[in-house]
């Protein structure tokens, strides 16, 4: 028992090393070992997602391994991958049917980590394939929730594009719009702005986006609702 226990762990760290030829011998000799779990529950696909090894994961997804299995913090490969910025990767899971809006311990869904780390062609295939915009995670944020408050404009014009709601609140009452405000992200603020984000939304300590503005933004945001009526 205890020496299959370590052999899963190997495993695991060959798909992470990305060491092919030792692991696809391993495997092709007890192909159980494709889908056996760590410590940490992950299998060698979640590995090989996170450290880039495209000829790993491919050689994994050929054997049929289950593609949506979650580990310990509830991560499928997909979250992992898209996460990690694996654009290959990303394409070659959902071509196996990962599952695109799986949530994690934290309620998120891998577009959340895509749009809160700039990944703006791994957000693209997300929601072509189908990914959900407007998922809610533990905190009630959005992706666009995520993007906004890091700025990522490019990422935000896409979300928006696949028609993202711009007035979610989250469990503290923000919108997109407070937390760009309140990061001072000009650039987000304005285009949220111009998209029909609103300035009136008050958040639980009845705040709107205008009074937690810094500098001049709020009488910027003010000119361009103004300009919009």
């Amino acid at each position: 028992m205890m020496e299959q226990t370590v052999s899963n762990v190997e495993v695991c760290n060959l798909a992470f090393t990305g060491e092919f030829d030792k692991l696809k011998k391993c495997i092709l000799t007890d192909k159980s070992l494709a889908c056996k779990t760590d410590q940490d529950q992950r299998t060698a696909l979640h590995w090989a997602c996170s450290a880039g090894h495209v000829k790993i994961v491919e050689f994994l997804l050929d054997l049929g391994v289950e593609v949506n299995l979650q580990d310990d913090a509830g991560w499928t490969p997909l979250h992992i991958a898209a996460s990690a910025g694996r654009e290959e990767i990303v394409k070659s899971l959902i071509n196996k049917g990962a599952q695109l809006n799986s949530v994690n311990q934290n309620g998120c869904t891998p577009l959340h980590y895509a749009a809160s780390k700039d990944r703006y062609e791994i957000a693209l295939l997300l929601l072509e394939s189908g990914a959900n915009p407007n998922v809610t995670d533990k905190l009630e944020s959005t992706p666009l929730h995520r993007a906004s408050t890091k700025g990522n404009c490019r990422l935000i014009q896409l979300l928006l594009k696949q028609r993202a709601s711009t007035n979610i609140q989250d469990s503290e009452g923000n919108t997109a719009l407070h937390l760009a405000c309140d990061e001072e992200r000009v650039e987000a603020a304005k285009l949220l702005v111009e998209n029909g984000a609103s300035i009136y939304i008050e958040n639980k300590e009845e705040k709107t986006p205008l009074q937690i503005s810094k500098g001049g933004l709020a009488t910027l945001l003010r000119r361009i609702v103004g300009g919009n009526v």
